[in-house]
């Protein structure tokens, strides 16, 4: 019979093994955004290991623009990119590159680039990459468009390799055209625990009023992603009550006290309480708030076989935030191999921008924290 709670200390050695990964200080550079200034950052991608000793990193570049005001203000998201290494730590080649040009069909011009994962399928290497479409709002949301920009939704390519993904054999693989999650992006992919494939996906309503986690599941064999639900945990009840983002999902290693219990997991997700930035209180505590685009981090964990059942580690305030900037600590991604796990994340800089940071922890510490 399926245990259904963790007991405090187990809670808090998954906590203690997430601190851990997601090191603030400990973080070392992976890749810098193309100017180290506001608005400028890399990431939203992942690392993976398609074959023995061969690492890829994906990830987009963001330079400065503000959808709100048109993203003819700015390049804002300019370019995905493949980086390669012979090992998760780097250093890391660039090997292949897409624009805004490159992922745009003639009825759907890419506007900007956001997140986007590599996944290492059973018969091919796939790419899932999410834009900004310059297309019309639903007809009786037209009014609210503002001009310059567009409709989100992910699309997915693949094959043999990484040289051979084609932008031309791009097909979409999840969309909406409801009002209250019109806009679609971020895809994180794995294999779910029943098998096939999961994809989970942040929402938008079109008032930009919040930023919520979908699922959609592909069966194994199967094609498609058949949509399950556009709200996989509900958002939170502070610190992330306007965010709740899940970017990241990783099977907890089954040592010391997690030996015997039954297959579990980890979920990083990003959250902020605000979509803009709030003003504090000069009488208050001040506290990194997180809003759109600076969220912090935050931490929940499930059963396997309750995929997709979900609880908060992070309930009152966030566990990932940065010492520098605006505190914004987010899209964390995690690889577990041999030697241990690599995670890698966007941290907010003294200047404000984000690079593409990351953190290995060996699988000796690993256990002794599991311990």
């Amino acid at each position: 019979m399926s245990v259904k709670i963790l007991n405090p200390k187990d809670e808090q050695a998954l906590v203690n093994l997430a601190k851990a990964m997601v090191d603030q200080q400990a973080a070392k550079l992976l890749v810098p955004p193309q100017e180290n200034a506001d608005g400028f950052w890399f990431g939203s991608g992942n690392i993976i290991e398609p074959e023995p000793g061969r690492f890829l990193l994906c990830g987009r570049y963001r330079n400065h623009g503000d959808s709100r005001t048109g993203t003819a203000a700015g390049t804002r998201g300019l370019e995905f990119t493949i980086f390669e290494a012979t090992s998760p730590q780097g250093p890391f080649k660039r090997i292949r590159s897409f624009t805004k040009q490159d992922l745009s069909r003639v009825d759907a011009p890419v506007v900007s680039i956001e997140g986007g994962k590599l996944f290492a399928g059973p018969r091919d290497l796939e790419l899932f990459v999410s834009t900004e479409k310059g297309v019309g709002y639903p007809e009786k949301l037209a009014s609210f468009q503002k001009p310059g920009t567009g409709v989100w939704s992910i699309d997915r390519m693949s094959a043999a390799d990484v040289d051979g993904l084609d932008p031309a054999t791009l097909t979409e693989a999840q969309s909406s055209s409801d009002g209250s999650t019109l806009h679609v992006k971020d895809p994180v992919v794995f294999e779910e625990p029943a098998g096939g494939a999961a994809l989970l996906f942040c929402s938008h309503p079109f008032s930009w009023a919040s930023s919520n986690t979908g699922l959609a599941v592909r069966a194994a064999g199967g094609g498609s992603f058949e949509l399950q639900t556009h709200c996989m945990i509900e958002r939170g009840p502070a610190w992330d009550v306007a965010c709740t983002r899940v970017t990241d999902r990783l099977q907890v290693p089954r040592v010391g006290r997690f030996a015997s219990l039954p297959p579990l997991s980890l979920y990083f997700y990003d959250g902020a309480e605000c979509l803009r930035s709030l003003d504090d209180n000069p009488a208050a505590a001040r506290r990194p708030r997180g809003f759109s685009c600076e969220e912090l981090g935050g931490l929940a964990w499930g059963w396997d076989s309750e995929f997709p059942g979900i609880q908060r580690l992070s309930v009152d305030f966030p566990l990932f935030v940065s010492l520098h900037g605006t505190g914004c600590s987010r899209y964390v991604s995690t690889l577990a191999i041999g030697g241990g796990i690599m995670a890698s994340w966007q941290q907010s800089q003294p200047d404000r921008s984000q690079p593409l940071v990351g953190n290995f922890v060996r699988s000796g510490t690993v256990a002794e924290l599991l311990g």
